[in-house]
């Protein structure tokens, strides 16, 4: 399939003389992460059938700084944050989409006091407006009816606010979305935020992840969604703790959608 795959780079784009509708920051999971890479697949399977014109920086793109930043490294964050600030004003990008929470929020809320002001959205909220505006369209599928729980990321729910557009696309699905007792405000994190998921646990009686999965778990959903590369790497590391990945799939919002649409 990969190469069916129209991906094209902002350097192709200028060499053109154009610009993209958006620029879609892949963010460093959704490059390296074997996992998050069919998440990176599946939502430009979607911008494609969507007939997007959007670009990627491709090998100019770096670490938001986010996971430096959050391990108390503040010199290395502005030095990377800079770096990426540079490169995307250089191309005068306005508008920029992306998979990762930890990515939109860097770029939406840290990138600006640098000088980088731009226009960002969650892949979901996006997916949500081409729903809204005819430009995609979904039917339910293979998920119709089916039991989804959404696990609501941090960076995305209880730090910008974004707890509608997930769901609504779940709701979009036809499924049937039931929710965890702790969800939306009240959401738990999955145990990967603030640069967590680069170090080993503390001392401690049970893993955050295992926490939040037994959560899931309880509202019996057939399958947890997510919104986030590493909230779906917790969350899939949970459910083979509790020895029901046979029983439980963990896929992102923008899977979800590809898969039904069978692209």
């Amino acid at each position: 399939m990969s190469e069916l795959l129209k991906v094209p780079t902002m350097a192709e784009f200028m060499a053109q003389g154009k610009q993209p509708e958006v620029l879609f920051w892949v963010g460093c999971a959704g490059s390296f992460d074997d996992r998050a890479k069919k998440i990176t697949k599946a939502f430009v399977k979607l911008l494609n059938k969507a007939n997007i014109e959007f670009a990627v920086l491709g090998t100019e793109e770096s670490c938001t700084g986010d996971p430096a930043k959050r391990a108390g490294n503040e010199f290395l964050f502005q030095m990377q944050a800079v770096t990426n600030i540079e490169v995307l004003n250089a191309y005068e990008v306005k508008k920029i989409v992306t998979a990762c929470p930890h990515c939109f929020n860097t770029i939406k809320n840290e990138y600006p006091e640098l000088g980088g002001n731009y226009e960002v959205m969650h892949h979901t909220q996006f997916l949500k407006t081409l729903l809204d505006d005819g430009r995609l369209t979904i039917e339910g599928g293979k998920f119709k009816g089916k039991r989804i729980t959404f696990h609501d990321p941090c960076y995305l729910g209880r730090a910008n606010n974004v707890y509608e557009a997930p769901r609504d696309l779940i709701q979009k699905l036809e499924a049937e979305l039931v929710e965890m007792k702790n969800c939306r405000r009240n959401g738990l994190c999955c145990g990967a935020g603030g640069a967590q998921m680069f170090k080993d646990a503390e001392k401690g009686d049970k893993e955050v992840n295992v926490e939040r999965t037994e959560q899931a778990l309880e509202v019996k959903p057939e399958i947890i969604a997510a919104g986030c590369p590493f909230c779906n790497t917790m969350m899939t590391d949970g459910v083979k703790a509790k020895e029901k990945e046979d029983d439980v799939a963990v896929m992102d919002i923008a899977e979800l959608i590809a898969n039904a649409q069978d692209l």
